[in-house]
């Protein structure tokens, strides 16, 4: 029988738990539980400390490198937990909020024995989450024990660390016309990834040969830009300026992918907004969060292009790495056209941050 959860299900359950603010079991050479510092309680902490043993913050490498934490990981930093640390102290190490008005918030020890494959996993999990890349892990013994008598979700770190270094596959889920104002021939096709994550959409306009190269554009989720028209981004004029130029052509294949704030999530996008007011800019500001200028995955938009029977595109695009990655997934791009719109008072910074540190063309 196939009723129990698989790795992918059990993640999904563990992601779940983990915004919630409940732990996790992770179960490998090394067994720990592992919570969230983002929606972690003072009630949970003191039970975890509780439980003796010696609790460290993990952080990425990039959150390391702003509170001037050493790195002996490559990618992580382990944080020993100080005895006399509170919930307060967690958030502050785990979100970069306050690092204006308190910068010094050391001096950490750091832990350096062992793999910390276990960590590098937790953090992962964390990212996909949507949650602050920062999780408080304490080593336990008997993971199957400790995970039954709490109710806890527990998984394999090997198949853990296998699914979350993999994409998910991604299903079509339904199709439909759908007139729009930029073309009254459009529909709407749906695409539902295995791993319980956000869906992920393709409107095409038309009926677009699939033996030429078709006019396409990978449109990340913009809440702000798209739906509020906000001024900080070009993301809203890009999104209708591309659709325009698929109507005036008569075909065409917008993927809006569900990647909000270059893959971190609207939460997360607003702390980096709040740190841009403060002074960074768009890339420090994701830095100091913890991520990476762009966690952002393209190639799920090669997968639904192939899934629709497309093998070369056209692609509207100023960003040269989602020609990269086109590419190296399968799909041929015939040409880039380039997608210049959307320049205000409020984003010049932005856009000229974007093409200085992230290489757009613009």
């Amino acid at each position: 029988m196939s009723l129990a959860p698989d790795i992918t299900e059990q993640l999904a359950r563990a992601r779940a738990d983990l915004r919630m603010g409940v732990p996790v079991v992770m179960t490998g050479p090394t067994s720990a539980v592992v919570i969230a510092a983002e929606t972690l309680s003072a009630e949970r902490l003191a039970d975890i400390q509780a439980l003796g043993g010696q609790p460290v913050l993990t952080i990425t490498a990039r959150r390391a490198e702003t509170l001037k934490a050493r790195v002996y990981d490559g990618d992580l930093a382990r944080l020993v937990l100080p005895a006399d640390a509170n919930l307060a102290w967690i958030h502050s190490i785990a979100d970069p909020a306050d690092d204006l008005r308190t910068p010094m918030k050391g001096p950490f020890s750091c832990d350096r024995e062992g793999d910390p494959v276990l960590h590098r996993t937790a953090l992962s999990l964390a990212k996909t989450a949507r949650l602050l890349p920062a999780v408080l892990v304490l080593e336990i013994a008997d993971s199957f024990k400790f995970a039954a008598e709490h109710g806890l979700t527990r998984i394999n770190l090997e198949s853990a660390s296998a699914a979350l270094s993999t994409r998910s596959p991604l299903h079509p889920v339904v199709h439909a016309r759908l007139p729009i104002e930029a073309s009254e021939a459009g529909r709407l096709h749906i695409y539902r990834p295995e791993d319980g994550g956000e869906e992920h959409y393709a409107i095409e306009v038309g009926r677009p040969d699939r033996s030429k190269p078709v006019l396409a554009r990978l449109h990340s989720a913009c809440f702000t830009g798209d739906v509020l028209g906000s001024l900080k981004c070009d993301c809203g004029p890009q999104l209708r300026g591309a659709l325009a130029q698929m109507g005036a052509e008569g075909q065409g294949v917008l993927l809006y992918l569900n990647q909000e704030g270059r893959g971190i999530g609207l939460a997360n996008k607003m702390r980096a907004y709040s740190l841009q007011d403060q002074g960074f800019d768009t890339v420090e500001a994701n830095q100091r969060l913890g991520f990476e200028d762009d966690e952002r995955d393209f190639r799920l938009g090669s997968d639904i292009l192939a899934s629709m029977g497309f093998s070369s595109v056209r692609l509207l695009t100023n960003n040269p790495r989602k020609v990269e990655m086109m590419e190296a997934s399968g799909i041929k791009v015939a040409e880039r056209v380039p997608l210049r719109v959307g320049e205000n008072a409020f984003n010049t910074a932005y856009l000229a941050t974007k093409a200085a540190k992230s290489g757009h063309l613009l």
